[in-house]
């Protein structure tokens, strides 16, 4: 029977080199994450810094955006919801690939960045302004937006805060609700021209009672990133614009 015992120590060997294996994987993959986390650290460091004039309508910082724009000329703004873990740089490039596995410095990185629709012009000056994040199980980038089919946290967070070179805005929160990548792709909801069609649909179908309103005049903010719902799913959160000197919803 030593065919036997050869057998199994070779089946010995080659487990003891799958565990292995996936032990180093495994280590690869923790320390790409934390090197990520480390890498939005320094840059919120980096970048940001207490406000001259404090005040309870504004984020307890500010951002430099000459300093940021010196990291990589693509950053556009900043997005911000208090008591979240969302407080990212904004990026613009001509496509929708680059940033959806790098980071702000240019890195490649599974996370990749927050990223403004290059449809979208870069001053958000437009009625429709669309940001992509990926859905971190790690609730990195959007990780936490689907939080936002629970009333109880919208309640808790009915405001982002998105700081930009031209402009500094509060972000007040209409409605959540998913789709299908295909559906959303058929409706072309990427597109200004269809914006009042996307607003129909999100009011229909949102996961949460807001107390904001818009009119035709706003602009609106659309976050967006991948849900587990169902296959090719996405999950959106539309928000209005608001110069951060107008008063709150009631």
């Amino acid at each position: 029977m030593k065919w036997k015992r050869n057998l199994a120590w070779l089946l010995l060997a080659a487990s003891v080199c799958v565990m292995a294996w996936c032990g180093r994987e495994l280590w690869n993959i923790q320390n790409m994450y934390a090197r990520g986390d480390r890498a939005y650290e320094e840059l919120l460091q980096a970048v940001t810094a207490p406000p001259e004039a404090p005040n309870a309508e504004a984020p307890d910082r500010t951002v430099d955006f000459e300093k940021l724009q010196a990291i990589n000329p693509d950053a556009v703004a900043w997005l911000y919801g208090p008591g979240t873990a969302i407080d990212y740089p904004v990026m613009r490039a001509e496509d929708y690939n680059q940033y959806l596995r790098h980071l702000p410095d240019g890195t490649y990185h599974a996370n990749g960045s927050l990223f403004l629709d290059y449809n979208n012009p870069s001053d958000f000056s437009g009625r429709l302004n669309i940001i992509y994040g990926h859905n971190m199980k790690s609730e990195k980038m959007f990780g936490t937006l689907e939080q936002y089919k629970k009333q109880a946290y919208y309640e808790a967070h009915p405001c982002l805060y998105l700081d930009t070179l031209w402009g500094d805005y509060r972000v007040d929160l209409l409605y959540g609700c998913g789709i299908a990548a295909g559906q959303w792709r058929d409706r072309a909801f990427m597109y200004e021209a269809n914006l009042e069609s996307l607003l129909d649909y999100a009011a229909y179908h949102t996961t949460f009672d807001s107390r904001a309103a818009c009119s035709q005049e706003d602009r609106i903010l659309v976050l967006s990133t991948c849900s587990y719902d169902f296959d090719d799913a996405r999950y959106f959160v539309v928000g209005v614009l608001r110069p951060r000197d107008e008063a709150a919803a009631p």
